[in-house]
């Protein structure tokens, strides 16, 4: 094996579990290995436990604020919606195994708004790297999304040319029925997405060029602040820890 690979127990060590429950983790896809030779050991990339420690939320905040774009880690990055819908269902798919149905149904209901609002916004108009990324924790029960689109501001403008902030347009975005794409009757994506989140136990951090909005159950106003890191397009993260 190279370098870049490491053994089943050194694996265990960095990640302080046994080689047992690592094993547990490839068949359940949590944590997949790479079997080689004829007893099939198995070996894990090194880059994979790394991104396996690090926050993904963090890592997600990097990548969407960075002055230069770089293609993300290939398992948070979908270049393509129809990438983005696959892994999507693996989150559905993920998800049956720790929440009810209904809360199953809602947080991918959610994640997929999101998504897609960055694919449909940003369609042939990608300032540098198109896709999203995307990807979830399910130990501190955390699913995150970014772009590095043209964000909310420059996205509505184009049909409410009165917005000067991103923290005026990040408002407007989840309380007006109003779309960046004119004249598709559409504008109800972001509103839905608050509705989900003050009916259920979720919470949401959603921030777009230097505003940030906070939200979670029986909020009724939206709360806006100023950032000091600013957001190319948009970086969102969504919890559900309290969620059965």
């Amino acid at each position: 094996m190279s370098n870049s690979f490491i053994t089943i127990g050194e694996a265990a060590r960095q990640l302080n579990v046994s080689i047992d429950t690592l094993r547990r983790w490839d068949r359940s896809h949590r944590l997949q290995s790479i079997r080689s030779g004829p007893r099939g050991h198995r070996y894990y990339k090194q880059s994979d436990i790394d991104l396996y420690l690090q926050n993904v939320g963090s890592v997600a905040q990097q990548w969407a604020s960075a002055p230069v774009g770089y293609a993300p880690h290939p398992d948070l990055y979908c270049q393509t919606r129809d990438v983005f819908q696959a892994r999507l269902e693996k989150l559905q798919s993920v998800l049956r195994d720790k929440v009810s149905f209904s809360a199953m149904s809602l947080l991918s209901a959610v994640a997929g708004e999101i998504g897609n609002n960055s694919f449909d916004h940003n369609l042939g108009n990608w300032p540098d790297i198109p896709g999203i990324f995307f990807s979830y924790d399910m130990r501190i029960r955390t699913v995150v999304l970014a772009d590095r689109g043209q964000g909310i501001l420059a996205t509505l403008k184009r049909v409410k040319p009165q917005l000067h902030t991103a923290s005026e347009a990040l408002n407007v975005a989840f309380t007006e029925t109003i779309s960046g794409r004119s004249p598709e009757a559409r504008g109800n994506g972001l509103k839905f997405v608050r509705s989900v989140i003050v009916e259920n136990p979720f919470t949401l951090s959603f921030q777009t060029g230097d505003a940030h909005l906070s939200l979670k159950q029986h909020d009724d106003d939206i709360f806006i602040q100023q950032e000091g890191i600013f957001i190319r397009g948009c970086f969102v993260t969504m919890g559900f820890e309290d969620v059965l």
